[in-house]
């Protein structure tokens, strides 16, 4: 059985929904739903890596060993490696990033990741995708492309449409349909402690800055990312207000249907 920690990086500045880790999902925060979602699969420890007082106070008191982490990062996984540098975690640890706005991710895809990553020595992160069956999440750019090798590395993250049919019907002004195989990133990550070391030292690449995806640093730096089929599907997530009503009627019907046993 693979050993591996769970970071959740949780900041309350989200530009779209700010303060979103405090908001409340059916009666608890969102960064505690989050938390308890982790503390279902097999990680050693899960530990909340926060910015922000009220976000620490309010984790503290469900539970969660907090990190108290600089304002300044570019992205969840420069939070995560400050948390490495801080704890002193040893190199080979595999630390599985859990997005804080995350709340309804099955165990089994946690333990995917860990266990791609950990058997695996030429890959640097383990990451999962899925299949895209919709036009529409194929132009979407909030719908993250993938395009891998044979083998299973990543080739290239993108939010536009790839790979891109060239010969289509229409005007080239027009998206083209959907070409047969087209997959989506799922942002979920594991890392072994020493890359996350790494990562921090390397300096943000034109391409993270355009796409606003931090794994491209790691590709642009040459670093081997693996992605797996995921075996199932996590939940949705809350980027938006839309997406927050979502989720909370999703764990409203589940306590409703706890309650009917």
């Amino acid at each position: 059985m693979v050993e591996f920690d769970i970071v959740i990086p949780a900041r309350y500045a989200s530009t779209r929904l700010p303060g979103k880790p405090l908001r409340d999902v059916a009666g608890k925060t969102l960064i505690q739903r989050v938390y308890e979602c982790a503390t279902n699969s097999r990680a050693s420890q899960v530990i909340v890596a926060t910015d922000d007082d009220a976000i620490m106070r309010v984790a503290e008191d469900f539970g969660a060993t907090v990190v108290m982490t600089s304002k300044h990062h570019d992205s969840g996984t420069d939070r995560l490696a400050e948390v490495v540098q801080r704890l002193n975690v040893p190199d080979d640890r595999i630390i599985v990033n859990l997005q804080g706005d995350e709340p309804l991710v099955p165990a089994q895809l946690i333990h995917q990741v860990a266990e791609g990553l950990a058997g695996d020595d030429r890959a640097s992160i383990a990451t999962v995708c899925k299949e895209v069956r919709r036009q529409r999440d194929y132009t979407d750019p909030s719908v993250v492309k993938v395009v891998m090798s044979r083998d299973g590395y990543a080739l290239y993250f993108s939010r536009a449409p790839i790979p891109w049919a060239r010969q289509h019907d229409g005007l080239p002004s027009r998206w083209p349909p959907k070409p047969r195989r087209v997959y989506h990133h799922i942002g979920m990550y594991a890392y072994r402690a020493a890359y996350l070391r790494r990562f921090a030292a390397l300096e943000s690449c034109e391409l993270e800055q355009v796409e606003k995806l931090e794994q491209l640093r790691a590709l642009w730096n040459g670093e081997a990312i693996r992605v797996l089929k995921a075996y199932c599907l996590p939940g949705p997530g809350v980027d938006t207000i839309y997406d927050l009503e979502n989720v909370i009627r999703i764990f409203e019907r589940q306590q409703e249907a706890e309650h009917e046993q």
